[in-house]
């Protein structure tokens, strides 16, 4: 008898059970169903972050609002002064009692907390970056409000799933899904959340982390929109491409986009390497570098906190060449004064900042060349915002939707890839990585030397090791204490010790002592764990 082949229902049926139960083991319908709730708390922190910073800002510029510049200009010249240096003492406190790194946290720590899927993010502490932050952007720290609220949004999902069995992947998403509220409620624009997420944190474009991510984003701007309104973070006029001629221009603004960001980024590094090498007590920190930005903001008042009014001027054409130029030297300043000095803020709305001032002088500068083809300066503004901005992060996708969604400004797509493509390029051929991976590689973290490099620091012999046998002395011998590893050593501190030493197994010793034994550590299980995390990896990122 011939052997009887499965129908075409039959196969169609096995094919998608198997699927759907893969879809359960991977604990995918859990995290469908947490994503909005994430989107919903990060909606409403996002919107308690904005209100902080009105809050902290209110009692010396006597506003709420963001027009941060004409509040200035009606206070004293020694209000600009103190204020910052006294809420800059206020930081400092919070960065020594408070916070236990030290520091305020940003989109680094949620990039590093990717790498072990989450673990390490509380929300107190998240809570209390933030309160730190909005703080710093309140008495005038020159920063962005994105870094903190995404680092919120993190803590928050991480809080969601702490308590739950989940695989590292659905944790991952779950930390993408707080990442994504957190940009699209902040900036009103849920398309660049979900690309940020999956651009900068997740670092991969897969199919499974989509609908999580659109979820979280949708319901967190959804929120957001119902306190402050569907309204674009800059109103523009509806500028318009006159000429294919001005192609030559977006070229050459990509490449003046490049220069700006590089140095600015070169300025936050050299700041901050100047700043670890001079003695100076923590407290302390955050009061003299406001006392510098307040100095600078006598002059240039526009330099204040996140700076989205002077930006607006700039879009709007409202800024003279002179003006713009002495602004970028100045917000470059402020900015890398405010990162030395350990204010919490982000460099999302500097870099657009430093973004709009070099298009707009450029505009007005190619308008005077070539009169008969320019658009106005404040088309270019929106262009150099986009390829800064671009450079500097790291993420050409995700701050391309991002401009769109701010301006509304989507007529301006074909300029606006050419500038970011050239400004993002450059930069990464000069510097090697954005200015999120930079910050990372100075804590032992290089991204962009791949995920093996990754995977080899975020594995613990402790992953991998065998205990003790009941033959096995716990006390280690002199002579083995050289050729020992520690329970949490590296994989790669690992490999290395195992390639010096010439043999297969070395014995592990406990973190705080080293002549107590606790196990062994074999080189065949330690390469068997780095090949199961690069295929894990893979699998996560094409699946």
């Amino acid at each position: 008898m011939a052997p009887r082949h499965p129908t075409v229902g039959e196969t169609v049926r096995h094919w998608t059970t198997a699927n759907f139960r893969q879809f359960q083991l991977a604990r995918n319908p859990v995290v469908w169903l947490l994503s909005p709730l994430v989107g919903v708390a990060t909606g409403v922190a996002a919107i308690g972050f904005r209100l902080a910073i009105g809050v902290f800002q209110w009692p010396w510029l006597g506003t709420m609002t963001e027009n941060v510049t004409e509040a200035a200009g009606r206070q004293p010249w020694w209000v600009i002064l103190i204020a910052p240096a006294v809420g800059g003492l206020l930081v400092g406190l919070m960065l020594k009692y408070l916070l236990a790194a030290g520091r305020a946290a940003a989109v680094p720590d949620v990039m590093e907390a990717r790498i072990n899927a989450g673990r390490g993010l509380g929300i107190r502490q998240g809570l209390w970056n933030a309160l730190a932050s909005s703080l710093s952007l309140g008495v005038g720290a020159s920063a962005g409000r994105e870094g903190p609220i995404v680092h919120l949004g993190a803590s928050i999902a991480a809080a969601t799933f702490s308590r739950l069995r989940l695989s590292d992947a659905a944790r991952r998403t779950l930390l993408g899904c707080g990442v994504s509220g957190a940009v699209a409620a902040s900036f009103n624009a849920p398309i660049a959340g979900v690309l940020f997420a999956q651009e900068v944190i997740l670092g991969h474009f897969a199919l499974g982390s989509f609908m999580p991510l659109v979820l979280a984003a949708v319901t967190a701007t959804i929120v957001s929109q119902a306190w402050f309104g569907n309204v674009a973070a800059f109103v523009v006029p509806a500028y318009q491409i006159t000429s294919y001629l001005q192609v030559p221009a977006f070229v050459l603004l990509g490449v003046m986009a490049a220069a700006v960001a590089i140095i600015f980024q070169l300025a936050m590094i050299v700041s901050d390497w100047v700043a670890r090498h001079v003695e100076i007590p923590l407290v302390a920190r955050p009061a003299i570098g406001g006392l510098l930005i307040g100095a600078i903001a006598i002059v240039f008042p526009q330099v204040l906190g996140v700076g989205y009014d002077a930006t607006d001027a700039a879009l709007k054409g409202q800024l003279s060449i002179a003006m713009m130029i002495a602004l970028i030297a100045a917000k470059t300043a402020a900015t890398s004064i405010a990162f030395a000095s350990r204010f919490g803020g982000g460099v999302f709305s500097p870099a657009l900042y430093l973004g709009a001032m070099t298009g707009g002088a450029f505009g007005l500068i190619a308008a005077a060349v070539f009169p008969g083809y320019g658009s106005g300066e404040g088309l270019y503004a929106i262009l150099g915002m986009g390829a800064v901005a671009a450079a500097v992060l790291g993420a050409p996708i995700s701050t391309t939707v991002m401009v769109f969604e701010l301006t509304g400004g989507f007529a301006l797509s074909l300029a606006l890839l050419l500038t970011v493509s050239i400004g993002n390029g450059l930069s990464n051929a000069v510097l090697g990585r954005s200015f999120f991976q930079a910050q990372l590689e100075s804590r032992g973290f290089a991204l962009h030397e791949g995920p093996h490099r990754v995977v080899m620091k975020a594995i613990c012999v402790a992953d991998f090791m065998e205990p003790l046998g009941p033959e096995d002395d716990p006390a280690l011998a002199e002579p083995e204490r050289e050729t020992s590893l520690k329970a949490d050593d590296t994989l790669e501190a690992a490999l290395r010790a195992f390639d010096a030493a010439g043999r297969d197994r070395l014995p592990v010793t406990a973190p705080d002592d080293r002549s107590r034994k606790v196990g062994w550590a074999r080189q065949v299980r330690a390469l068997g764990a780095f090949n199961r995390a690069l295929i894990d990896e893979s699998v996560e990122e094409h699946r």
